[in-house]
């Protein structure tokens, strides 16, 4: 959670409208963990209160990477089924 205020705080203090996520995969794995979908769904929704939008969440490693927006898994489904229709589209 204290991850997610601290993104929050950033973007509040730069003045963002939008946020672009990214982190990497050194395990070289492109699917996102339940934990990957958990807290971008938690910064998607903390930042919509804010009226700030979560325009993309990049997992990146050395052969790739992967976009949530690019796989429509930023869309306005619940949270719960972001990991169910990743899982269709592989």
């Amino acid at each position: 959670m204290r991850t997610v205020i601290s993104i929050l705080v950033a973007a509040i203090n730069s003045g963002a409208s939008g946020i672009v996520l990214a982190h990497n995969h050194p395990s070289m794995n492109l699917a996102p963990s339940k934990a990957d979908i958990d807290i971008t769904n938690q910064i998607k929704q903390g930042a919509a209160l804010l009226n700030i939008k979560l325009i993309d969440h990049l997992i990146v490693t050395s052969d790739g990477y992967l976009s949530f927006a690019d796989r429509q898994m930023l869309s306005n489904r619940q949270p719960g089924k972001l990991l169910q229709n990743f899982e269709m589209m592989m």
